[in-house]
């Protein structure tokens, strides 16, 4: 299969690829920000291990929010 540019996307498809990018983009940003503010006793696992999840794209910034956090 070859190698697909930008352009060769439709209109609809780059339109849908790059809202994709900034949602991406959202919630790694909040995930991160969330992350730094936590007191750690407030976070399922080590701090550390989150950051390093947060670049596993979008399954970290989802599982964080979803699982990474204790109820404050």
């Amino acid at each position: 299969m070859a190698k697909r540019k930008w352009s060769d996307l439709s209109p609809t498809q780059q339109k849908v690829t790059a809202i994709a990018g900034v949602l991406e983009v959202v919630a790694t940003t909040a995930m991160l920000v969330d992350l730094a503010r936590r007191p750690a006793s407030t976070v399922r696992g080590s701090k550390a291990l989150w950051r390093t999840l947060s670049v596993v794209q979008p399954v970290g910034p989802l599982a964080y929010f979803a699982f990474g956090r204790r109820p404050s």
